[in-house]
């Protein structure tokens, strides 16, 4: 196996390294390496991403991108939000959770739109802004110990970093269900609602690095996204039957929500199912102890954003996500799991009926005209 070159410090937030292939091309990685934290996505690991992914988009000799996490027990467990809860309750959300979510929406777009062929590893946990980096890239790999999650609404939060675009691409109501319970799903499932593409055991990864570095990269990236799929579904062949998942098993249930006129009622529906499936229960409990306004959010949201383009999902959700960090929930709800790790939070709005339309509707209003911070994205 070629030797891997180390481009910056090996205890950066992430590190980058490149490899040559056997006929010259390079392959680089960038490695999320926080392991301790399972790599959550802080501001620093974004300042490192994105221009680094940039200087590989221009360098004709990089002919794909790797990006991974360090250790075996996360991709990326989500977003660093602890680092935005003290901004909250000193009351400078407004500039600090802006900041922050402009350029990781910004880190998340690029990855979608990136013409070379980009690999996540998506081993272990994938949760929040670790799917918001795996669901834009070109080849998105799952593995036997894949469990992803889009949790926001047990922090007051909603499913972003793009999920108003791509809950839109699973099987009808798959969605909205899993915004509002945050149930976990694992590699069978993530393939079956069009998050994952191949499916990798974990002991192939040496195999998988040693076949990049066997590929004859060629001087597209149209012809390099053909042979890097070639040598995953090879992969994918040689791993064998993937773990059973939930989704497919419940999706008949899933989708009586869409029988539904209002979301109280498709609530009140997932909480009195009658049901014996471990999955199922565990999903109606999140959603009885999760964020009541969180639920509305994932509604309004998802009804509001069918239809839109990539870059105008994400120009939303900066506004609802600079919101959120005014109304209070999101502060609550990350005091609760993740500050003083209580488990209770002390929500404003108890229950659904609580939620005041007029505080939901303000999460959709256009707060920047035509200085939005995400402008510039391309409005296809």
């Amino acid at each position: 196996m070629s030797e891997l070159t180390l481009l910056n410090d090996a205890n950066d937030a992430v590190v980058f390294e490149t490899t040559v292939a056997a006929n010259g091309a390079v392959i680089a990685f960038a490695t999320l390496n926080a392991p301790k934290s399972l790599n959550a996505l802080n501001l620093e690991m974004i300042n490192l991403l994105e221009p680094q992914l940039k200087t590989w988009a221009a360098d004709d000799s990089i002919a794909m991108v790797v990006l991974k996490g360090a250790g075996d027990k996360a991709f990326c467990a989500g977003g660093d939000i602890v680092s935005l809860h003290q901004a909250m309750v000193e009351g400078r959300a407004g500039d600090v959770v802006e900041d922050f979510f402009t350029k990781e929406y910004r880190l998340d777009y690029m990855i979608h739109c990136y013409e070379k062929p980009i690999l996540v590893w998506g081993n272990g946990i994938v949760m929040g802004g670790g799917l918001g980096l795996m669901a834009g890239a070109s080849h998105r790999v799952v593995t036997e110990t894949s469990r992803i999650a889009m949790p926001e609404q047990t922090i007051g939060l909603y499913p972003d970093v793009g999920g108003s675009y791509f809950l839109h691409k699973m099987p009808h109501s798959v969605g909205l269900f899993l915004g509002l319970t945050s149930a976990s799903i694992n590699c069978d499932d993530a393939r079956f609602v069009a998050l994952a593409d191949h499916f990798v055991k974990t002991d192939k990864y040496d195999a998988l690095v040693a076949g990049l570095i066997n590929i004859k990269w060629g001087k597209t990236a149209s012809l390099n996204h053909e042979k890097l799929s070639t040598l995953l579904t090879e992969l994918d062949n040689q791993s064998g039957r993937l773990p059973k998942g939930n989704i497919k098993a419940n999706l008949a249930t899933i989708q009586e929500l869409a029988e539904f006129d209002t979301l109280q009622q498709q609530v009140d529906y997932i909480l009195n199912l009658n049901t014996d499936d471990k999955w199922l229960q565990k999903a109606q409990k999140s959603l009885k102890h999760g964020c009541p306004l969180s639920c509305a959010l994932v509604s309004k949201q998802l009804q509001t954003s069918k239809g839109k383009c990539l870059a105008d999902c994400f120009r939303m959700e900066l506004g609802m996500s600079v919101r959120a960090g005014e109304v209070g929930e999101f502060q609550e709800g990350v005091r609760a799991l993740l500050i003083d790790k209580d488990g209770a939070p002390n929500w404003q709005y108890k229950t659904l009926s609580d939620v005041p339309s007029s505080v939901v509707d303000s999460f959709f209003e256009d707060r920047y005209g035509e200085h939005h911070p995400l402008k510039q994205l391309q409005q296809g």
